[in-house]
């Protein structure tokens, strides 16, 4: 496995239950899912995660965006996922892609929580990681079994999938 950076942002990729009687809502943990996840398909080393946020993209700011883009570019790692929430996702990686930085940076997040038995998390990490190692300079989205150029690609409101544009 090529070297390979794993920023995380939150989303729903890191939500989890609360606990006690009666609780519905998604909270964040104190740890990011991505070890988890990587440690339980057996992902051999090579990768690093750096722990960045944990918000819902919803409540992203351009101040969160400028930090995404600062480790992205200070990192020496030339392969980079950021796990983040799929509602703006694509607005994040329009603001990364404008700083033109000559690394594969790719977007993904999940419709359910990792922490949940019927998630999308670890397909779509797993996918992530591998186009990342394998994509041209430039960032991505990686979504749904797809990899789309971040200005390519939407969210359908209706499905919730990704689709291209």
């Amino acid at each position: 496995m090529a070297p390979l950076l794993i920023v995380t942002t939150g989303g729903t990729f890191d939500k989890e239950y609360g606990r006690g009687a009666g609780v519905r809502s998604l909270s964040f943990g104190k740890t990011s899912a991505v070890v988890n996840v990587l440690n339980r398909v057996v992902v051999p080393r090579g990768w690093k995660v750096k722990p960045l946020l944990a918000k819902d993209s919803l409540d992203f700011t351009d101040a969160d965006r400028r930090k995404i883009l600062d480790v992205c570019a200070k990192t020496p790692y030339r392969a980079i996922v950021v796990t983040h929430g799929t509602d703006t996702m694509t607005q994040t990686a329009g603001f990364i892609a404008r700083a033109k930085l000559k690394k594969t940076v790719v977007f993904t997040g999940a419709a359910q929580p990792a922490r949940m038995r019927d998630t999308d998390a670890d397909f779509n990490l797993g996918f992530a990681i591998a186009a990342a190692q394998l994509k041209p300079p430039g960032v991505y989205v990686a979504m749904n079994g797809g990899v789309f150029a971040w200005n390519k690609v939407r969210k359908n409101p209706r499905t919730g999938v990704f689709e291209a544009i």
